[in-house]
């Protein structure tokens, strides 16, 4: 083949193997192949690709299945974008008439999307980020294990102690619950030498749990985010929405951010009738999170319990307050990143009051919001919307120590 300037690659990554496809910018085949993920396989496709020097790689899920392949791309100096696996699945359905898949059928879709669409969200080295992404999902693993080494020894103590099971259990206190219990049985003996293993997971899972979290809050302060000053985030929590969201400027304002976060409901009128539903779209670790900041601030003097109970005063069911709660919530954490990106660019124009520019006004009491789609990050910089709230109460926002 000849050596053809500005051609596209698209990539579909798998564990074991990838798939790509080259396309001129007139979406002309120019050549495919299949590589395996080894050192070997890579290098093979490395030396494929060399007969295009100007070349772009677009990558499906360059921040979930395909990270590795588009981190080892950046490393060596190429140019990787990032295409969102919807896009791909429309493109594939609109050419083909159908949503069948193939590895075939899914890298051409992929390096069409590219050669489409602008504004696809560039692929950056990013170590710190990269860090922190291995260290929630660390964290997240671990905290799932704390809860089934919990279930197991509660299941263990009640058999034990019947009736004297207890909610959130400690390891200190299922220590002293099976101090009182002397079984004579064999059945008895075994069951409480098992809980004492538990016990004993237990005590060392949350030794590791509370030394990942000191290591997220340093992590989340050393790159200059606030975001654990809104009041209900956590260290865990922070470093979540950063490791998820990567580059804030993808979402081009609060509603597009508030679609990708599930939190803002999707317009279901028809005819005259006009109603909206609950959307079970979006990030659905982002949505958990928020959901969690929610109750946390319900349940404490914060302006979000206030914000909910008037809510509730105006005629809303708990469900449909606390979604709205979820969705003020969405555009607070955005504005946060907006006023933390900004903060990081043009600290000579920030005042102790935040990202200059800033507006007290939220979306929360907005009857029907801007719904739109973010399943393509969109280019340029957003706008800063937010400020910090004011030192000596509690509000949405922590106050800052």
């Amino acid at each position: 083949m000849s050596k053809t300037k500005g051609v596209i690659i698209g990539v579909d990554p798998h564990k074991m193997s990838v798939t790509i496809e080259v396309v001129d910018t007139h979406e002309r085949l120019l050549g495919s192949g299949r590589f395996e993920t080894t050192n070997a396989g890579y290098a093979a496709m490395q030396r494929y690709v060399k007969q295009w020097p100007d070349r772009l790689w677009a990558v499906e899920g360059a921040n979930g299945a395909g990270r590795p392949l588009a981190q080892r791309l950046v490393a060596g100096g190429e140019q990787v974008v990032d295409v969102p696996a919807k896009l791909a699945a429309r493109v594939r359905l609109f050419d083909t008439g159908h949503n069948r898949k193939t590895d075939a059928l899914d890298a051409h879709s992929i390096a069409v999307v590219a050669v489409r669409t602008e504004g696809l969200r560039v692929v950056v080295e990013d170590g710190e980020l990269e860090a922190l992404r291995m260290l929630t999902g660390r964290r997240d693993e671990l905290a799932h294990q704390r809860v089934q080494t919990v279930n197991r020894l509660q299941r263990l103590l009640s058999e034990l102690l019947p009736g004297q099971r207890k909610r959130d259990l400690s390891a200190a206190q299922a220590k002293a619950m099976l101090a009182t219990v002397r079984p004579r049985d064999i059945a008895g003996k075994t069951r409480r030498r098992m809980a004492a293993e538990e016990i004993a997971d237990l005590v060392a899972v949350d030794a590791k749990l509370k030394r990942i979290k000191a290591e997220l809050k340093a992590a989340v302060t050393a790159r200059g985010s606030h975001l654990m000053d809104i009041y209900g985030v956590g260290p865990a929590g922070a470093a979540r929405v950063l490791a998820d969201v990567g580059d804030v400027a993808r979402f081009v304002d609060r509603n597009r951010f508030a679609s990708w976060t599930g939190t803002a409901p999707l317009d279901a009128s028809s005819g005259e009738q006009t109603r909206h539903r609950l959307s079970r779209a979006g990030n659905r670790r982002m949505n958990h999170l928020l959901h969690v900041a929610a109750i946390v601030q319900i349940r404490h003097d914060t302006e979000g319990r206030a914000y909910y109970r008037r809510k509730l005063a105006d005629g809303k069911t708990p469900v449909e307050a606390l979604r709205c709660l979820k969705r003020r919530l969405s555009d607070v954490v955005y504005r946060q990143l907006i006023a933390d990106a900004g903060r990081g660019q043009h600290d000579d124009e920030a005042d102790p009051g935040g990202h200059c520019g800033a507006t007290l006004q939220s979306s929360a009491a907005d009857l029907h919001p801007l719904i739109d789609t973010s399943d393509q990050p969109l280019p340029g910089p957003a706008q800063p919307t937010l400020r910090r709230a004011a030192v000596g109460r509690k509000t949405l926002v922590r106050s800052a120590p």
